[in-house]
């Protein structure tokens, strides 16, 4: 775990107060060498997914990611699946994991990682980068610590 990943653990472990998104995903992005971000929490209701907080989405697209059904898209999946989803290059991707329109966010190394508190969704954060990219498995687990962690914020 990096520097960056600590300091936001330890922030999160200590937080009194809400939780500014923006911020937050702007520390996350950085953390990970990231340029795009976004924080979707669960609506248990609807059991949507809804857009908390974005960095470098295009405007154009944010009516199309503010609400995702489970299931659909690379955080709909992760969701659906409670496990990472990753793409080394998500411009070239032929799987049907992320939607048509993913592409138009000119990202290609991308993860969605389920925000998980005992086994209970809560959300998905995800981030990518603007080049091809593998997450290494403790970047992997480093997300999904902090997904952990925000899920504790809240449950």
């Amino acid at each position: 775990m990096n520097a960056k990943t600590e300091s936001i653990l330890a922030g999160l472990q200590s937080e009194t107060s809400a939780i500014d998104w923006s911020q937050l995903l702007i520390k996350i992005i950085d953390a990970f060498d990231c340029t795009t971000g976004t924080i979707h929490t669960l609506d248990s209701e609807t059991q949507f997914l809804n857009l908390r907080a974005q960095v470098g989405i295009p405007e154009f697209l944010l009516p199309k990611m503010s609400q995702i059904p489970i299931g659909k898209g690379m955080a709909g999946i992760a969701a659906e699946r409670r496990e990472p989803v990753e793409m080394c290059n998500l411009q070239t991707d032929e799987s049907g994991v992320a939607r048509p329109s993913a592409k138009d966010t000119k990202v290609e190394g991308s993860l969605a990682a389920p925000m998980l508190l005992d086994g209970d969704l809560h959300g998905v954060l995800g981030i990518a980068k603007p080049v091809p990219y593998d997450f290494t498995k403790t970047e992997i687990s480093d997300l999904m610590k902090i997904g952990e962690e925000l899920s504790r914020q809240l449950a």
